[in-house]
């Protein structure tokens, strides 16, 4: 080491007078020692200026990774969202914005985090400058939403304009609903999902989309009135709803309020006012559409009746978080990911399982425990027979005052005592629904002669008793598939006593060869008229000795 140093110091000479190396053409001539130096010098230096080369990127890559970014988002489309980039620092590695895929799903282009059960669609979560303030505008809904990620709480509609996702709306209509066997007709109902603008006081909806569906007419327009019950008689009464089909070019109405929940759009016209028909016409087609939501849907309501929703307020804000909106005077124009207008419905008190109309195999059972829920009723079961010797077994008997009388029913509450019943006599008024319900549910056997007050067999706990007087006249199409088969599907117990003619009081008003007694179906074929001014204006005085046994099938239930 140290004769190489030497004869370095030998031939050292001012870099004026040194002779131009000569180029070495062949290496092996070269001294080894010589040459292993200058590879460790050269490799030295090179590996210092990589690393300083490596610092100095790592400094600067942030700010590339931003060019790229903005460069790409500003030379996106107008319209279209492109997914959030967040700025990287010198730990974490870049990621460039990325458009959708025009042939993308909704659920695909929002960051959603849902389940099988909560299909409800989101819309990206504001910035904070986007937020309305929490003294929002008299007359607007105060409701706020929970981001699940950031835990910040954020009002169900956002009054500046959001990112818009370039996607195809779509809309599928159920026309034809009627099953075999069932005489009364489903009415249409249409759901739809993209960029769905409702405009009240327009009673339209303008469905936004590049392309035209077939469910569309001429004019681009679909109409339906969204009663849950297609009957040619009432319908004219319910308020018709255009939905609109609207490019996106076209001049649009501007949203004032957007909603990342589904809309539903229904009415409480027809027959509403009647509890049979206020249960099978509006709120369990409500739950059957909307309980998968979990919540999450925005209402409204057109032919609003003010005492209607007072009444029902319990079963409404279980299914839904936010205030029903009035569609017959609201003046805001909603903007929603999806929506209903019209409601699913099945048979009248019976959900059956269906592939498109109930895919998620909800029943009757579904139904009563989610009232029970709703209304807070505390029994889901009956008393069983010899548990607790001192305890009677509770029976309603509901008094009817207009048609369908039970004339006798001192004599039934007498006899139903004596085979140690506790005996309730009440008629089924329109009062305040938690009240009645709860008395109902209190007891074990529900007894009334065919007519809506037997509906609330749906507060009974599960395997009480119903027990159904059926009129004279061929009803047992009526008095099985309106409440005996929706009894079973409640997992009630039930009992069904048929009256003879003689118990009934069209005896007193008909001669005995009359068509009401020799061919009662002649009666039904001639329509709804007919029925209801002969077969449904009867009272009943039930003979006791051969409804005793009725009762004693009921004693039997309890003891299962």
């Amino acid at each position: 080491m140290a004769s190489s140093s030497a004869a370095y110091a030998r031939n050292s000479k001012p870099i004026t007078e040194r002779k131009q190396p000569k180029i070495v053409k062949n290496l092996s001539k070269i001294e080894p020692r010589k040459l292993g130096v200058g590879l460790v010098a050269g490799c030295c230096l090179a590996l210092l200026t990589y690393i300083s080369l490596a610092k100095l990127f790592s400094i600067y890559s942030p700010v590339f990774d931003i060019s790229r970014t903005l460069s790409k988002s500003t030379s996106s489309p107008s319209g279209t969202l492109v997914e959030t980039v967040s700025i990287p620092n010198s730990n974490s590695s870049s990621s460039l914005s990325k458009e959708p895929d025009e042939s993308a799903t909704i659920n695909e282009l929002f960051d959603s985090k849902k389940t099988e059960d909560d299909p409800v669609l989101d819309i990206p979560v504001p910035k904070e400058t986007d937020r309305v303030q929490d003294n929002a505008p008299k007359g607007t809904q105060s409701t706020t939403l929970r981001d699940s990620n950031s835990k910040t709480d954020f009002p169900q509609f956002y009054d500046k304009e959001t990112p818009k996702v370039q996607t195809e709306s779509k809309i599928a209509c159920d026309e034809n609903s009627k099953d075999e066997g069932f005489p009364y007709a489903r009415p249409t109902v249409c759901e739809m999902t993209g960029d769905l603008r409702i405009s009240p006081n327009e009673k339209s909806v303008y469905l936004v989309s590049s392309s035209q569906s077939t469910v569309f007419d001429q004019n681009g327009e679909k109409k339906v009135r969204p009663y849950a019950r297609k009957d040619d008689f009432l319908m004219p009464s319910v308020v018709e709803v255009t939905v609109k089909s609207v490019k996106p070019e076209f001049e649009l109405p501007k949203c004032t309020k957007r909603y990342h929940v589904p809309a539903v759009i229904f009415s409480v016209a027809g027959y509403t006012g009647n509890f049979f028909h206020d249960m099978t016409d509006v709120l369990i087609p409500l739950f059957l559409t909307t309980s998968h939501f979990k919540g999450e849907v925005q209402y409204f309501i057109t032919n609003f009746k003010p005492y209607w929703v007072n009444r029902y307020q319990p079963i409404l804000s279980k299914l839904s978080n936010y205030d029903v909106i009035n569609f017959d005077e609201d003046k805001e124009v909603h903007c929603f990911p999806q929506g209903f207008l019209g409601l699913i419905r099945d048979r009248d008190l019976i959900i059956y399982p269906n592939p498109t109309r109930n895919p998620r195999n909800y029943s009757m059972v579904d139904f009563t425990r989610f009232l029970r829920s709703a209304l807070s009723l505390k029994r889901d079961r009956p008393i069983i027979l010899g548990e607790s010797p001192k305890m009677k077994p509770r029976m309603l008997i509901i008094s009817r005052e207009g048609t369908r009388k039970l004339l006798n029913q001192k004599e039934v509450v007498a006899m139903a005592e004596d085979l140690g019943f506790d005996v309730i006599l009440k008629e089924a008024t329109r009062s305040e629904l938690s009240s009645y319900a709860e008395l109902v549910n209190s007891c074990d056997v529900l007894l009334a002669v065919h007519g809506a007050g037997l509906t609330n067999q749906i507060f009974l706990p599960t395997e009480a008793v119903l027990v159904q007087i059926v009129p004279w006249g061929k009803m047992d199409w009526m008095a099985t598939n309106f409440y005996g088969q929706p009894a079973r599907d409640m997992k009630l117990r039930y009992v069904e006593y048929y009256i003879d003619k003689e118990e009934s009081t069209l005896m007193e008003k008909y001669p005995k060869d009359h068509i009401v007694f020799t061919d009662p179906m002649a009666i039904h074929a001639q329509g709804w008229g007919s029925l209801s001014e002969i077969i449904m204006k009867q009272d009943v005085r039930v003979n006791l000795t051969r409804f005793k046994p009725s009762l004693l099938q009921a004693l039997d239930f309890l003891q299962e």
